[in-house]
């Protein structure tokens, strides 16, 4: 009979790093029966997952870690022009709805809200194509992440609609680039 052997957890000690990253991005959820998607480190490790336990396009998605922690909640809002708030952690962590860390339009204008309320806060723009992103710093115009369909290595060929390489720029947060991604499925309609 064989042995199952898993392989070891990676720790993740923080979310910013001082090189490019590369992810890859299965818009399919590891759990059965559920609307999200799962994201790869350049190892092939489980970095991410983005579930939604609701239905398609519901009002409350989670962001999390390789072990469940929630890094950030995603809801809905239903304003006149409609939108998305991010929060970080869950309502187990008794969710501050007073203090979201960034609330979304659905033109893609991103607002980072900052933890002090005499601070500035910053813009990012998601400019969405057909299959592909990018996340730009609005106060510098720098691309900080981009995702495009993935091709694979060997003949060039590109995978389905569901599988994207994202690229993350140094010294960027990637559990809020990833929050972003959480944004942009919303958007499509693909969570």
């Amino acid at each position: 009979m064989a042995k199952v052997h898993p392989l070891p957890i990676v720790e993740v000690a923080e979310y910013v790093t001082s090189k490019r990253e590369s992810f890859t991005i299965w818009m399919k959820s590891l759990v059965m029966q559920g609307n999200g998607c799962t994201v790869f480190n350049e190892n092939g490790e489980i970095a991410y997952r983005i579930d939604n336990y609701d239905n398609r396009g519901s009002n409350e998605v989670y962001l999390m870690d390789l072990r469940g922690k929630v890094l950030f909640t995603i809801l809905r809002k239903v304003w006149l022009f409609g939108g998305w708030m991010g929060y970080r952690g869950d309502n187990g962590d008794k969710l501050n709805k007073e203090r979201p860390r960034f609330q979304a339009s659905k033109k893609g204008q991103i607002t980072l809200l900052s933890s002090s309320s005499n601070a500035e806060a910053s813009c990012y723009k998601l400019e969405a194509g057909k299959s592909a992103f990018k996340i730009v710093d609005c106060s510098r115009g720098d691309v900080v992440a981009e995702a495009r369909r993935k091709q694979s290595s060997n003949s060039g060929v590109l995978l389905g609609d569901d599988v994207l390489t994202l690229v993350v720029e140094p010294q960027v947060d990637h559990s809020f680039i990833m929050a972003l991604v959480t944004v942009y499925g919303l958007m499509r309609h693909r969570l």
